[in-house]
């Protein structure tokens, strides 16, 4: 009776999201300032759904867990001899379980909404909750229309098919929900845009309640993206962190669109500016989210990371994102007249600079996009198949997003509205300084360089440095202005919004770096060894001690040893690469062996036994291909990109969004006034 439950549940839930936003909204529409008591049914509705359709989650989850192979989706992505820990993450490892993890964390994000926003006026909060109730309606009405997860199959099969291989690892346990926790997120910010186009009034209020949750959005987005991006690089096998894979792109694009994003509503906040803009970047990052679930699950794409589903269903989620997009920007264009830009500045100025900013992101995020979709418009209209490869993405991204980190360098300096260039480079001089004597000491110490490798690592110094400096400029500024002396007491007043755009500009200065060091110096290596034998790479000798077959929960392992020296030292690493053949399915997929350092890894793949070799022979005997990489640095990406969401997680416990924004509420009786 679980899985009937679980059903049960969300169909309340569908239900009871139609009745309360449908109506909701019609009472707005109707009335310009609705009555008290209909923003809190709202509001307690909301939280009612997202406990019914939480139960219908673990409904589905207790399902994996018992091994119910009545249910077609545990079946078909389950086994008998799963590991409990991947039992957990298979139950979002299909279309039907994905989608409904989706609707999870949607409803989670509406409750969310409606638990915090009690301070808001009634009409908004209504317009807000009603929002984002529909949307949850177009869904939970999608997933059991064609995507029902609690389907039965009669009669019940013996044993499931097991769940993807590749799936099957720590990281995809907590990968896919940090990733839909910032892809969902995008819909608190886009349904504040909608409910301010509908009352034709935008204002900073709007801007300082939707910035928290744009900024948990964002880090959760980054989260999601360094993970997937850390299981690619320790699964796969090819030893890369990001291949430009269209469904890695998918996570892109509302990344790029969310960053732009949260520095135009900073401008929107701090000086009523942008305003048009802002409410485009808000909803173009939801239709982005949009459109990686479509790319996702529709079946057009070929991807380690893609869903194979049925096209028909892709066709579904392709309706519903014209819909509700298309809604939205009908909505921009009827009312944006009345939102207008906003105030005014010159063209030296930190809203000129954010601005610019805003715009190279976007054209990186276009960029991506035609390169994500151009070989689907091709075989639509020609019939033929192409892909476009990283050699396209790198020539274009890079030169694009690279000026805008000296913009992120040289923008903390500026003044709102107005001010004189020298005044905004005089404090440049240092970190300008800085980048060259490090770039120079780099190439001269590692003997390699390249144009790319000079720009990137100078613009990562500069970052860095300026940062750090103008952090320790607004310190000393306090102290000299009569502030307390003690450190702490300084940097509490600069507000953790400050200090989580300090550490997020920290953490793009260490990811540049990363990405540049890894690109310029890594070595790679093709070998075929045969036990006992060494050969050295760089610094590194790696020698290969046999393999023996190992066995696992599920699956049977070529687990080879090799012994890692730096020089003629003694043995640093016990390098313990497998390439594992599934019992169920016979899929084969590669392990690799990772000795990780600050400064940089060596990683080593193990491949087939050497054709060309005995094949009588045994494993431990036979001569193995063997793939070795040096990856200077390459862990500074991921540290860079931690960093990063760690600085939008500071950003939400600055009391000064709520302070502001519940003082100008209730000044006001409304929450977006003209």
């Amino acid at each position: 009776m679980i899985p009937e439950l679980g059903q049960l549940a969300l169909s309340l839930a569908l239900a009871l999201a139609l009745l309360t936003g449908g109506y909701g909204l019609w009472h707005v529409s109707r009335r310009s300032q609705p009555e008290q008591y209909l923003s809190q049914a709202l509001a307690g509705s909301s939280v009612l759904i997202f406990a019914l359709v939480l139960a219908s989650f673990a409904a589905l989850m207790a399902s994996f867990l018992s091994s119910d192979f009545s249910v077609r989706n545990v079946a078909e992505n389950s086994n008998i001899l799963l590991p409990v820990q991947y039992k957990i993450a298979a139950t979002w490892g299909s279309h039907e379980g994905s989608m409904l993890l989706w609707i999870l964390m949607l409803s989670g994000w509406t409750a969310a909404v409606a638990l915090c926003s009690s301070r808001l006026a009634p009409g908004f909060r209504v317009r807000v909750l009603g929002v984002l109730l529909i949307l949850q309606v177009t869904f939970i009405a999608f997933l059991l229309s064609s995507s029902n997860p609690f389907l039965r199959i009669l009669p019940a099969a013996l044993n499931g098919r097991d769940l993807n291989p590749l799936l099957q690892d720590p990281v995809m346990v907590s990968h896919p929900p940090l990733l839909y926790m910032g892809y969902v997120g995008f819909s608190v910010s886009f349904a504040f845009a909608i409910a301010a186009l509908m009352e034709g009034r935008l204002d900073p209020t709007w801007a300082r309640w939707s910035r928290p949750w744009a900024n948990a959005a964002w880090a959760f987005l980054t989260v999601g993206i360094l993970l997937g991006s850390w299981w690619a690089y320790t699964v796969l096998g090819w030893g890369g962190w990001w291949f430009w894979d269209p469904v890695e792109n998918a996570s892109l694009l509302p990344w790029l669109a969310g960053t732009a994003l949260i520095h135009s509503l900073a401008v929107t906040d701090k000086r009523d500016a942008l305003k048009s803009w802002t409410v485009l970047l808000a909803m173009v990052a939801f239709a982005l989210s949009l459109l990686g679930t479509f790319l996702v699950r529709s079946g057009v794409l070929t991807s380690v990371h893609a869903f194979a589903t049925d096209p028909r269903r892709g066709i579904l989620i392709l309706g519903l994102l014209i819909l509700v997009i298309g809604f939205s920007f009908v909505l921009y264009g009827a009312r944006t007249r009345k939102v207008g830009l906003g105030g005014q500045f010159s063209l030296v100025s930190r809203e000129s600079m954010l601005l610019i900013n805003n715009l190279l992101m976007v054209s990186a995020l276009a960029a991506v996009l035609l390169g994500t979709l151009y070989p689907l418009i091709v075989e639509v209209f020609t019939g033929q198949k192409m892909s476009v490869g990283p050699p396209y993405f790198n020539a274009v991204f890079a030169p694009l997003l690279l000026p805008a980190v000296w913009l992120m360098a040289l923008a903390p300096y500026s003044q709102w509205k107005s001010m004189k260039l020298s005044d905004a480079l005089k404090p440049m001089l240092l970190p300008l300084l800085a980048s060259v004597v490090v770039t120079s000491a780099t190439i001269y110490l590692l003997g390699k360089a390249s144009l790319m490798m000079v720009l990137g690592l100078a613009a990562a110094v500069t970052l860095a440095t300026a940062t750090a400096g103008q952090a320790r400029r607004q310190l000393r500024r306090l102290k000299e202005n009569g502030a307390s002396r003690a450190l702490f007491d300084r940097a509490r007043l600069l507000g953790m919004s400050y200090w989580g755009m300090i550490v997020a500009h920290i953490g793009v200065a260490v990811f540049v770096a990363g990405v540049t060091m890894v690109k310029t110096y890594e070595v790679e290596r093709d070998l075929v060894m045969l036990p006992g034998q060494t050969e050295s790479v760089g610094v590194w000798r790696l020698t290969f001690i046999g393999v023996d077959d190992v066995p696992g929960p599920n699956y049977v392992a070529a687990h080879g040893v090799f012994e890692l020296t730096r020089g003629e030292g003694k043995v640093i690493h016990l390098m313990e690469p497998e390439k594992r053949r599934f019992t169920v399915g016979g899929q084969v997929i590669t392990q690799a062996a990772i000795d990780y350092g600050f400064f940089g890894d060596v990683y080593v793949s193990l491949g087939e036994p050497n054709a060309s070799g005995d094949t009588a022979a045994k494993p431990a005997e036979q001569a193995w291909t063997v793939r070795m990489y040096v990856k200077p640095f390459i862990s500074w990406i991921w540290w860079g990109c931690a960093l990063m969401a760690l600085g939008g997680i500071f950003t939400l416990f600055d009391r000064r969004y709520r302070r502001v924004a519940a003082r100008n509420a209730a000044k006001n009786g409304v929450g977006v006034t003209a």
